[in-house]
């Protein structure tokens, strides 16, 4: 008596290419546009409405009041 078994394909048979990094030109311009965007945030939490404002009222310090708690920065 034979028995006939299938034999599946192994997924670790063909091994994938390996990956490529990232070039450094492509990461580039989206890790500077990140850091203006980290370092306008920045300036909105920590000085907007305290030493220095740049709009009138007290709108943007309301907004991030509890943001600037949050992170240490005093304001009152």
């Amino acid at each position: 008596m034979t028995t006939r078994t299938a034999t599946r394909p192994s997924p670790f048979a063909a091994a994938a290419p390996a990956a490529r990094p990232i070039p450094l030109a492509d990461i580039a311009p989206w890790a500077v546009f990140a850091f203006v965007v980290a370092l306008i945030l920045l300036y909105f939490v920590s000085t907007e409405q305290g030493a220095f404002a740049l709009f009138n009222g007290m709108y943007v310090h309301e907004y991030v009041h509890d943001g600037r708690h949050l992170l240490g920065f005093p304001c009152h």
